[in-house]
């Protein structure tokens, strides 16, 4: 069994709508597709998220397809390592970060590959399931706390348990919404990310008069450059405080457990690149007697599949992790449905990751993409 050929497509999928966060509005989630095919026919499928740009990306990934071509699929965390090593090779360059962005999408797709190629979902070769199912929360967006409080009753009326904000809009509107979302979705769980818009200060500030409403963390409220102010506001506030872009690698979550500097982690197979990687980094969490919650970047829904099969591997996953595709306006899946139930997603049939793609679709992103690049 031998890695015959790996191709990449960039694919553009819009939004339903514009993504607030405190960087800025995200229209779309921008992805190369990365197709790996073996000697016998079989094809795994996975996706690197697109940055700085997605040519760049997938220069990278053809770059490494010479390199990878004739290894054994198989030997997933060896060829992962080597990809890493290719993209990391000038010293000093400081790309660990990217590089494991880059290579994500070679790993998703290596355990699609191996899992069909072995008749089994890849979950089996992650030493199978320890959950039945995986919990997520109801991610709500809007323009206005009238908006955002809207989106709120609906999720929880659907059975959402869990409600997710961004926040970093500006203090006096970030108290508005909140306030209007508790009112809207009353005695249930929020969770809350300002994506690193306060510095220590302002983050203790905005801890004191964000207490009344009963957020159960708050998510990287700091800089991600900085364990010691994640500390500082972690040992101050009256909640939780979740470490999110300040985690990318099994030592960043070593690191941040070590020094109690955080109550959570949340972490995805993007930051991480790979699965392998996160099923590492979730198992020095749960030493530390800490919750794994599964991240999500502007992905589709490829990324999720990748994501679920992880999640039921990782003993200490948290009970409502983060997804994103839902937000899309279409699908690249012809299959699952990745239709949630009371805030949990089930298993389904399928070798690998189990997705089959709806090419129509795909073919749509991929013109969204070219039209892009060429303008």
């Amino acid at each position: 069994m031998k890695i015959k050929a790996i191709r990449t497509t960039p694919l553009t999928v819009p939004y339903t709508r514009p993504i607030h966060t405190s960087y800025g509005a995200r229209d779309a989630a921008r992805v190369v597709l990365v197709e790996i095919e073996d000697d016998r026919g079989n094809i795994g499928y996975g996706e690197s998220i697109a940055g700085p740009e997605l040519q760049s990306v997938k220069r990278l990934l053809d770059n490494l397809a010479p390199f990878l071509t004739g290894r054994d699929p198989r030997g997933i965390n060896a060829i992962i390592q080597q990809a890493m090593d290719r993209i990391l090779s000038l010293p000093g360059a400081g790309l660990n970060h990217f590089a494991r962005r880059v290579v994500a999408g070679l790993d998703m797709a290596l355990w699609d590959l191996v899992g069909k190629a072995s008749n089994v979902p890849a979950v089996t070769l992650m030493g199978g399931p320890l959950h039945d199912d995986v919990g997520y929360y109801a991610f709500i967006n809007g323009d206005t706390p009238e908006e955002l409080a809207i989106e709120g009753a609906k999720a929880v009326a659907t059975g959402s348990p869990v409600i997710y904000m961004k926040l970093g809009r500006g203090d006096d509107l970030d108290i508005a919404m909140v306030s209007s979302v508790r009112e809207a979705i009353g005695d249930a769980r929020l969770r809350l990310d300002p994506n690193e818009a306060w510095d220590v200060m302002k983050a203790r500030d905005m801890c004191r008069r964000l207490a009344p409403f009963n957020p159960e963390f708050i998510e990287q409220p700091v800089p991600g450059h900085s364990l010691a102010a994640l500390k500082q506001v972690k040992d101050a506030a009256p909640f939780s405080i979740a470490a999110d872009q300040a985690i990318h690698s099994p030592a960043d979550v070593f690191a941040y457990v070590s020094a109690g500097a955080a109550d959570v982690i949340v972490l995805g197979p993007h930051e991480t690149g790979g699965i392998a990687q996160l099923l590492q980094a979730a198992v020095i969490a749960e030493v530390a007697g800490i919750r794994l919650c599964i991240h999500a970047v502007p992905e589709t829904q490829i990324t999720t599949c990748a994501s679920f099969h992880a999640a039921r591997a990782i003993a200490n996953i948290d009970d409502a992790n983060q997804e994103m595709a839902y937000l899309l306006a279409e699908s690249l899946l012809k299959e699952p449905s990745l239709e949630l139930r009371n805030g949990r997603l089930a298993p389904w049939k399928g070798n690998g990751l189990g997705f089959t793609l709806n090419e129509a679709a795909v073919a749509r992103a991929a013109q969204r993409a070219q039209e892009e690049h060429q303008n």
